[in-house]
This record gives C-alpha cells, sequence and structure tokens, in this order.
C-alpha cells in the first residue's frame, strides 16, 4: 500500500468538498479521466520473450519481464479424445498433408479453447516488502493474474499442440516505492510487455513434438500488430474511485485519502473472444473482464470522528458501506463506451509499441 497521506481532518474536508463539486477540482488539475503523465519503453531486457518499462511523472517506476518456456501437457487429448501420442489424424490432418490448409491456421483453429490457467504465472516484488507472501504482494499478483486468466484469447495462444504448450511468466518489479496504489502502473507496464512479446515460430504439426524456427526475426508476437485499433490486445486494469457522485481515473494519493469508493476495472479486446462475433460499428470491442472492489485507504484515515468535533457537519467523515449499484454502472460505462477512457488508454500503450 502507499504511504499514508499526513493530512489534518480539515485538509480533508477541503479536498472531499474540492472533489465533489460539478466540475470538480482536482488537486493537479487533472481532469476526471485524464492519467498521470508517463515515459515508456519497450524491448530493453535482451534475454526475455518481451519486455517493458513504465515511469509516471510522480517517479514511481516499474519494469516487466515476460519469459516463455515449452512445457509437456499432462491429460492433453485430441478432438476425438483420444490420447495426443496416439493420434491417428483426420480429415484436417490429410487437409495439412495435402497443403489444403495453412499449419498455423490450423493451429489456432484447433487452439479455442484449450488453454489453462496454470499456464500463466504472475510475480510481483516491491521494494520494502521482503516476503514474496506478503499480503499486498500477493493481492496485486492475484488481481493482475486474474486479469490475464480471464482474457481466453491469450491462454488459447500458449497452445502449441497435441501434448504441448508455452508456460508463460510474467514477472513484475516496482522500481521505486509506490507514492500511490502501485495497481494502474504495473498492470499498463506489463500490457506493454505482452504486447510486445514474442515467441519462437513453430515448424511442426500440431500432432508432432515442437520444432521451431532458429531465426528470432521470424518469431510470432504473442498478440499479433493490426492496423485497427480493435485488434486483440492485453487486457488492461484501471483503478477507479468516487467522490460524491464523480467519477475519477487514476487517482493520486491524496484523492485515495478521501475516497469513498475504489474499483479496479480489467478490460480486454473482443477479439480475444473467438466465439463472440464481430464488434458493432462504434463499439470499441472492449469487454469487461473482471471487477473488484477495494477498501478506501479513506477508512483508515486519521477521520473527524477520532476527535473532539466529530459532531461538527463542516468536517470530512469518512464514508461506510458498500458501492451503489448506480456509480458501479457508471464506472463501467466510462471505460467501455466509444471513446472512452479504456480505448483511450489502449490506443495511448499501442503508440508507444509502435513508437
Amino acid at each position: 500500500m502507499p504511504p499514508s497521506t499526513l493530512l489534518s481532518p480539515a485538509e480533508l474536508s477541503y479536498l472531499h468538498t474540492s472533489l465533489s463539486l460539478d466540475p470538480p477540482i482536482r488537486p493537479d488539475a487533472r481532469s476526471p479521466t485524464s492519467f498521470r503523465p508517463l515515459v515508456a519503453e519497450v524491448d530493453l531486457l535482451p534475454t526475455t520473450n518481451g519486455s517493458a518499462r513504465l515511469c509516471f511523472a510522480d517517479g514511481t517506476e516499474a519494469i516487466v519481464g515476460v519469459k516463455a518456456e515449452v512445457e509437456r501437457t499432462i491429460g492433453a487429448t485430441n478432438t476425438s479424445g483420444q490420447s495426443h501420442s496416439h493420434d491417428q489424424g483426420g480429415d484436417e490432418d490429410i487437409k495439412m498433408h495435402s497443403g489444403e490448409v495453412d499449419i498455423e491456421q490450423e493451429r489456432r483453429q484447433q487452439a479455442k479453447g484449450k488453454g489453462q490457467d496454470s499456464w500463466i504465472e504472475v510475480v510481483v516484488d516491491m521494494p520494502g516488502f521482503g516476503r514474496d507472501d506478503d499480503g499486498v504482494v500477493v493481492f496485486l499478483a492475484q488481481m493482475l493474474q486474474e486479469g490475464l486468466v480471464a482474457d481466453r484469447g491469450l491462454r488459447d495462444r500458449l497452445w502449441i499442440g497435441w501434448g504441448w504448450h508455452w508456460r508463460l511468466y510474467v514477472d513484475i518489479l516496482l522500481l521505486t516505492a509506490p507514492n500511490s496504489y502501485p495497481l494502474p502502473l504495473l498492470s499498463l507496464t506489463t500490457h506493454l510487455a505482452l504486447l510486445n512479446t514474442r515467441l519462437p515460430a513453430p515448424i511442426s504439426r500440431i500432432d508432432e513434438d515442437p520444432f521451431f524456427n532458429d531465426d528470432w526475426d521470424a518469431a510470432q508476437p504473442l498478440y499479433a500488430s493490426s492496423e485497427s485499433d480493435h485488434g486483440p490486445r492485453p487486457p488492461i486494469t484501471l483503478l477507479v474511485i468516487s467522490v460524491g457522485d464523480n467519477i475519477f481515473f487514476d487517482p493520486a494519493r491524496e484523492e485515495l485519502a478521501v475516497a469513498d469508493a475504489v474499483c479496479a476495472a480489467t478490460v480486454g479486446t473482443l477479439a480475444t473472444y473467438p466465439s463472440s462475433g464481430k464488434s458493432k460499428e462504434g463499439d470499441p470491442g472492449l469487454r469487461l473482464l473482471c471487477l473488484r472492489t477495494i477498501d478506501p485507504p479513506a477508512r483508515l484515515a486519521a477521520a473527524a470522528s477520532t476527535t473532539d468535533a466529530a459532531n461538527d457537519p463542516g468536517l470530512w467523515k469518512p464514508a461506510r458501506g458498500g458501492m451503489k449499484r448506480a456509480i458501479i454502472g457508471k464506472m463501467i460505462k466510462m471505460v467501455l463506451e466509444a471513446e472512452g477512457v479504456g480505448e483511450e488508454v489502449m490506443k495511448g500503450l499501442k503508440g508507444f509499441s509502435e513508437g
């Protein structure tokens, strides 16, 4: 968790009032949907399949490395229910031999629905937390992995053939002590690393032991590049807060201190769902993968209720209870709508990757 703010009840009350106005006034003058300025670079770790570094304007920095290893799939069966080691072949195999079906196209078709959650492993390392099983570290890693495994398209991309798959290791390192809740920073950096991850191109059939092209220039991107902004892309997790009836994205530490509710929304692209069909015209192709509510840090702040002025209506008191359905619905709409926050963030990160 980020360090607690050293604001008095009067200062917290002033900040909460400013954020509750219409239009609201944020401490750094950003609009409710604006993110902090950031700097990013990709492909900086030469021994990884993909990597990225991202730094926010407040100095908080993270780096992500992605490694892939070939593993045998235990209990794998082919489409007829036979063990992969006893594959008798079929019409599709005959087509491949006769050249009627491209091998890579066949692999993509056969991979649908065969990915497993266990093929993706996420590890988070943060300064100041010496143990890997610290509650904060485990919670952040679980939220990030939850979004990745919910992206069925990513899991299916790791399928190589009958009996073999890629195992993806996503190592996330926060280089500096967090000045705010680090989830958005870690998620955006992971998105960039996966967007630039490449895997060796297989040259074997799906019913054979895997062989790969030794030429790295022939390696295939985990997420194929597309001129369209609606192509397949890794999921992202956005941190959203509410203060009164107002919604804010990428909250600073001070804003978190007075938040009435905090929510982590993970979104992915429609293209990652082969069975979902095509997006409608004007639809950015984003779908909600998972949604988590987080206990607002405001409930742990030095609330006015602990002072002699607890009954003073002019002083702010932390909210109690859960989130209103209307607020959750408004958050989701702002993330998923055409030209909304989710689409804007995806486009911005794609620009970093292409640059």
